[in-house]
């Protein structure tokens, strides 16, 4: 296709890349009201990719890439590390899966979903450091639209990040409380203090009574006041994830530790993998929509032990750890 502007012919080529150029900003044109996946998709992308680089450098080992592909519609890419030099396992993944039947773990409590076309996209990460004084971590960020022709389409955003330590440190819990909190304060001040509650409401194991970690942030079925300023909240909790995170990684990465310590994380580790299996809403999701098991898998920890009963001695920082910190405080 040839034009013409002002008697002079502007060639093909030329056409071709400002309609490609247009294009890409389309993707990027987010009105308050109309949901813009695309942007969301490219926004998630990248968030993988700087977070997979910055763990890189910590741990000086490659994350491996396994890209893969849902029969049902939709894929994703996997991000791993395992027996790396400073984690254990960790996975960054990104998914992007859709669909015309939504799963029971979705669709319970929303009758209105009923016979629409959904979509769901998101970055999720656990990483496992090997060092028991450095916390388990958990990421994740993600959007939801079903739609129904001539309706307007649902959608809504969730997310947060929580921190589990196995050895407590008060200078560790309020770095990443104030990080969280600095993430969420553009928004309101009574962002914060809500996304906390339901953090530690969720990450609870009910059959021990016992919270998993320390909190953080946690947030679901987000889609007021408009899609711009949800879409703003989500990229500000994914974008501080980082600084959340490694300062504190780097000061425990390199303590000294024994046979003791690694003992009674393998074994709080098991918490982990009974709140995922049990309670997990991403878990089920994942596992009930036919995603693929070994990326909906890969925040296991790969060493765990389970006991009978047992107790830590009293006095000990074991017992501190449950004690101090596996309750339900303001960390300031």
């Amino acid at each position: 296709m040839t034009l013409l502007h002002s008697g002079r012919r502007i060639p093909a080529s030329t056409v071709h890349k400002v309609q490609s150029a247009l294009h890409l900003f389309s993707l990027y044109i987010v009105t308050p009201s109309l949901p813009t996946p695309a942007a969301v998709k490219e926004y998630l992308l990248g968030l993988q990719a700087r977070i997979v680089a910055a763990l890189e450098a910590v741990d000086g080992q490659a994350f491996g890439t396994d890209s893969w592909q849902r029969p049902e519609g939709g894929g994703g890419i996997s991000r791993i590390i395992e027996n790396g030099n400073v984690f254990e396992r960790g996975g960054v993944g990104f998914s992007h899966v859709m669909g015309k039947n939504l799963p029971p773990s979705a669709a319970a409590n929303r009758p209105e979903l009923a016979g629409r076309n959904w979509e769901a996209m998101g970055v999720s990460l656990v990483l496992h450091p090997r060092n028991p004084y450095a916390p388990t971590v958990h990421m994740n960020v993600r959007f939801f639209t079903a739609t129904a022709e001539g309706q307007d389409a649902i959608w809504w955003f969730g997310g947060g990040m929580d921190l589990t330590p196995y050895y407590g440190f008060e200078e560790d819990a309020k770095h990443f409380h104030q990080t969280c909190r600095d993430a969420l304060q553009p928004f309101g001040d009574d962002v914060h203090p809500r996304y906390k509650k339901w953090c530690d409401d969720y990450f609870y194991l009910k059959h021990r009574q016992e919270p998993r970690g320390v909190g953080g942030i946690f947030f679901d079925d987000l889609n007021t006041p408009d899609f711009a300023q949800c879409f703003a909240l989500q990229q500000s909790v994914g974008d501080r994830f980082i600084d959340a995170y490694l300062p504190i990684l780097q000061k425990r990465k390199d303590m000294a530790y024994g046979e003791r310590e690694r003992d009674f994380q393998t074994y709080r580790r098991g918490r982990y993998v009974e709140f995922n299996l049990v309670f997990d809403r991403g878990t089920l999701f994942g596992l009930q929509s036919g995603g693929r098991t070994e990326s909906i898998l890969m925040s296991m920890p790969p060493v765990v032990t389970w006991r009978y009963n047992w107790q830590p001695e009293a006095g000990s920082a074991e017992a501190r750890l449950y004690s101090d910190f596996l309750i339900h405080r303001d960390w300031g």
